[in-house]
């Protein structure tokens, strides 16, 4: 087998509406038109070139899962976030790279991440 990336993450979500509202205003995702007509609530987000698939069901207790966004600029990216009334963690060094953390309306962990 030969892996060409990872195609998207699926996220459950308590809210659908709420987590398309908050992934746009806050994080700068895009909702997706091409989602078939599946027999549950969802939405599908394009993250700058990868997707991210919002799933209504029970959102599992956070246990450390996350995935992560890159961005070009962490200290600009957490600034912005901030200014809109958004809780993030101050950014820290993880070797070379940086990182800081969100939680999303449904509880799922969200990291943003640049790379050094």
């Amino acid at each position: 087998m030969e892996l060409l990336g990872v195609d998207h993450v699926a996220l459950n979500v308590s809210d659908v509406e709420a987590s398309v509202a908050f992934y746009t205003r806050v994080l700068g995702l895009t909702r997706r038109t091409d989602r078939p007509d599946f027999d549950f609530d969802g939405a599908w987000m394009d993250a700058g070139g990868q997707q991210v698939h919002f799933m209504q069901a029970e959102v599992p207790a956070s246990l450390g899962q996350h995935f992560s966004l890159l961005v070009e600029d962490l200290d600009a990216a957490v600034a912005e976030i901030r200014a809109v009334g958004v809780e993030v963690s101050d950014p820290f060094p993880v070797g070379r790279d940086r990182q800081a953390f969100l939680v999303d309306p449904s509880g799922n962990t969200v990291e943003l991440h640049q790379r050094g």
